[in-house]
């Protein structure tokens, strides 16, 4: 993670590391170059803004280095022609600040897998445009509030494996959110009426993993 300020990049170091990921932090360009080429480095959250080479730059060298290591942009130039400059520098993916660990953590596993198309993830019938905060069932598109995309995208990314409530509302809801789930309760049950999911205990999409959290099923039934 290469990230100068310590205001984001402390707290997104110790939300990745409750994920399960490994980070190692460089606050300079030029300290992140010599941490990849160190390595083994599995994928590097590049910050844009830096104090002594800018990340552009530091994206092009390691592109020259290593072609095939994912590089995902963090940055708070949101237009076209920057974005597009990212691209031809060599990154893979982008995701503009602020942003939710949810949405963040879906694009890393993406990349990680190697699966997902930039900006997207898909599991079964469901797909998400991360970029553009849209999804679709099919080819039907549903009409979500952020709070659900954003769970959507946290459990799709996840599909087949359990998510703790827990886990959940640090992702979605942040540090603030005080022990109480209530909350996801609600968004659940809206986002399963939006799928289609049956009411009682069989879901074709959402299941309950009681006293733990949930599961988005990799098949029905």
């Amino acid at each position: 993670m290469v990230e100068d300020d310590p205001a984001i990049a402390q707290p997104l170091q110790r939300a990745l590391v409750r994920e399960g990921f490994e980070v190692t932090h460089a606050d300079r360009g030029h300290l992140a170059l010599e941490l990849v080429a160190a390595g083994p480095v599995d994928l590097v959250l590049l910050d844009l803004t830096l104090p002594d080479i800018d990340g552009l730059d530091v994206c092009r060298r390691i592109r020259l280095s290593q072609p095939h290591l994912p590089i995902v942009m963090l940055t708070a130039r949101s237009e076209e022609v920057d974005l597009v400059v990212g691209f031809d520098a060599g990154a893979d993916d982008y995701i503009t600040k602020p942003f939710s660990m949810a949405e963040l953590g879906a694009r890393v596993r993406a990349r990680l897998r190697g699966t997902a198309t930039v900006g997207s993830i898909q599991a079964r019938e469901i797909r998400l445009d991360l970029d553009a905060h849209r999804a679709w069932n099919g080819d039907d598109e549903l009409a979500l509030t952020p709070k659900e995309f954003e769970l959507l995208a946290l459990l799709v990314a996840e599909a087949g494996r359990v998510v703790s409530r827990q886990r959940i509302m640090q992702d979605v809801w942040g540090d603030g959110w005080y022990g109480n789930t209530r909350a996801l309760d609600v968004h659940i049950s809206a986002l399963r009426r939006k799928l289609g999911d049956p009411a009682g205990e069989h879901h074709h999409y959402i299941a309950t993993v009681r006293g733990v959290g949930f599961r988005f099923e990799l098949a029905d039934g």
